[in-house]
C-alpha cells in the first residue's frame, strides 16, 4: 500500500479483526504522537490477545506513568508476562529488578534464559558474574 492513509485503513481494518500485531503498531504510532492513553489501550487489547511485545509496552507505561498511574505490581505483572511470552528485554529486566531485591537464584535464571534468547546485555552480565565466581 502507497500513502500513510491507505496504510492506516489497511490497519485499523486489522484491528478489527483482532490483530495483536496491528494493534501493537497501533498503539506504538498513536505513544510517538503523544497519545499515552490511546496507546495503552490498544497496547492492552493486544496484549489480552497474548502479544508478548504489548505486555512489554504496558510494563514500561506502568513503570513510567505515562497514561497509566505509575504501579510497581502492574510493571511487574507485565514485564514477567512479556518474559514468559519470549521477550528477553522484559527477562533481562526481571534479572535486574531480582538482582535489586536479592533473589540471587532467580536473577540467575533470567540471565541464562535472557542470554540463551540472544541479548547481548545479559550474556555480557552472566560472562562476568562467571568470572566474577557469583555462578
Amino acid at each position: 500500500p502507497s500513502g500513510g492513509e491507505e496504510i492506516k485503513k489497511q490497519r485499523m481494518k486489522r484491528i478489527e479483526m483482532n490483530d495483536p500485531v496491528a494493534m501493537k503498531y497501533q498503539g506504538q504510532f498513536e505513544y510517538d504522537n503523544g497519545d499515552h492513553q490511546s496507546a495503552y489501550e490498544h497496547w492492552k487489547k493486544a496484549a489480552k490477545l497474548g502479544d508478548a511485545s504489548a505486555h512489554w509496552q504496558l510494563a514500561q507505561l506502568y513503570n513510567l506513568g505515562h497514561g497509566v498511574e505509575n504501579d510497581e505490581g502492574k510493571y511487574i505483572h507485565h514485564l514477567e508476562e512479556a518474559a514468559i511470552g519470549g521477550h528477553p528485554k522484559a527477562r533481562h529486566y526481571l534479572e535486574c529488578q531480582d538482582t535489586v531485591n536479592g533473589k540471587s537464584e532467580r536473577t540467575v535464571k533470567h540471565f541464562v534464559i535472557a542470554a540463551t534468547q540472544g541479548y547481548d546485555e545479559s550474556i555480557e552480565l552472566l560472562k562476568f558474574a562467571f568470572k566474577d565466581g557469583k555462578i
